[in-house]
């Protein structure tokens, strides 16, 4: 029986590493989809039936400040209408809502980083840095989205649900991929595979 897992789980073995970040990423993406509900106006945001609301309006009010403060550097006609609203003189503006405070992609970097191989005191300070770029890209993407749709608010959905939310999900691949073959596995180099270990 032994000799026939090991039959099948022989050739994976290449693939371990993709495996194991398809697998976390899934699962904490599931996992946050069914136990952290909330409504779209943001006013509640649960865990398990406990309101955890709180850590997602300071979040949504911090973004939508910095946002403010990024678009106002080159617009003189954006307005603050509300702590987590942005508003500009076309009429047009975007809410910072809870989904939008990149809390959630967050999550999925941890886990993602929990479960992947390498050295756990690499992880100390390579987990931190993706926190670091997964805020500073959601702060890019909502100032971006909002400064896009201040003359054309029907590019909202293009831009929000399909181009940075798969951009997002595609730089966390990429900080996964600097860890895997660069940070977290020093024992593939050359000297490792019983070359010599040239500068």
């Amino acid at each position: 029986m032994k000799e026939k897992i090991k039959k099948y789980i022989e050739p994976l073995k290449p693939y371990y590493d993709i495996i194991l970040f398809v697998v976390a990423l899934l699962v904490a993406n599931y996992f946050w989809k069914f136990t952290v509900l909330g409504d779209e106006g943001g006013t509640m945001v649960t865990w398990f039936g406990l309101d955890i609301t709180r850590p997602f309006d300071i979040m949504s009010v911090h973004i939508t400040s910095i946002v403010y403060w990024l678009i106002s550097l080159t617009n003189d006609h954006v307005y603050l209408y509300a702590p987590d609203t942005i508003h500009f003189a076309t009429g047009t503006g975007t809410r910072i809502v809870w989904g939008c405070t990149g809390l959630k992609q967050s999550f999925i970097w941890i886990i993602i980083m929990l479960v992947a191989r390498g050295s756990w005191l690499k992880k100390l300070w390579f987990i931190p840095l993706g926190l670091v770029c997964a805020y500073l890209f959601n702060v890019l993407r909502i100032t971006l989205i909002a400064t896009a749709i201040e003359h054309h608010p029907d590019w909202f959905e293009f831009l929000h649900e399909y181009l940075f939310k798969h951009l997002f999900y595609f730089m966390l691949f990429c900080l996964w991929l600097w860890w895997t073959h660069r940070i977290g596995h020093p024992q593939r180099g050359p000297q490792a595979r019983g070359g010599e270990n040239n500068p």
